[in-house]
């Protein structure tokens, strides 16, 4: 019977007054309280819906969470993108050719380990080498990575004169500069630096 009790039960019951003896007279005292006349059964159903309700809650709660989580991430994408954009922005990458002389700081190299070439090359005589390389790899005579390969005293020359990617502060001042004057594709004319004489080809 307490399984089909209805709301409209419960309101009707809570208006009845609890009647008493007392000392041979009837008195009326105070309602009947709510918890006592909801069924044991009832109770428990409301009890069953409180944690159904916390579940929705909490799902809800998740939810919001995770989109927050989300959002977070996407930000921080977008974040992590533009410094990695910023950072390629300021880089280059090159090959050179690096023809040394007697006045170059370090008068040694694979091709010259002892620096007896080198040591009797002047820096005009480097120069004009380096011009009539220059000459033939614009010509289409030769490619900038078979000549590196060939004559630069840099040890590049196995890689064909890569150098890789460099920002500035990297290289010496002059090959920074006439680096980063080029356009991807282009071939430098001769620069000074304390290495020796360079032609650079920049292709990043």
């Amino acid at each position: 019977m307490d399984s089909d009790i209805t709301v409209n039960d419960v309101i009707d019951v809570v208006s009845i007054y609890e009647v008493r003896k007392t000392s041979g007279s009837v008195s009326i005292s105070t309602p009947l309280s709510l918890s006592r006349l909801i069924s044991p059964t009832l109770k428990l159903k409301a009890a069953k819906i409180e944690p159904s309700d916390r579940k929705r809650k909490k799902a809800a709660s998740s939810l919001s969470a995770d989109r927050l989580d989300t959002n977070k991430d996407k930000r921080q994408g977008h974040t992590k993108s533009k410094k990695t954009k910023m950072s390629s922005s300021n880089q280059v990458r090159a090959s050179h050719i690096l023809i040394k002389h007697q006045g170059s700081r370090r008068k040694a190299s694979w091709k010259d380990p002892d620096g007896l070439v080198i040591s009797n090359t002047t820096r005009d005589a480097a120069v004009t080498q380096l011009k009539s390389l220059r000459e033939d790899i614009v010509s289409g005579k030769s490619t900038f990575d078979q000549v590196a390969t060939r004559v630069s005293d840099c040890s590049s020359a196995k890689r064909g004169g890569d150098l890789g990617p460099f920002g500035r502060g990297q290289m010496q001042k002059p090959f920074e500069e006439a680096t980063f004057s080029l356009k991807v594709g282009e071939i430098s004319e001769i620069v000074d630096t304390d290495s020796g004489v360079h032609i650079i080809l920049r292709t990043g």
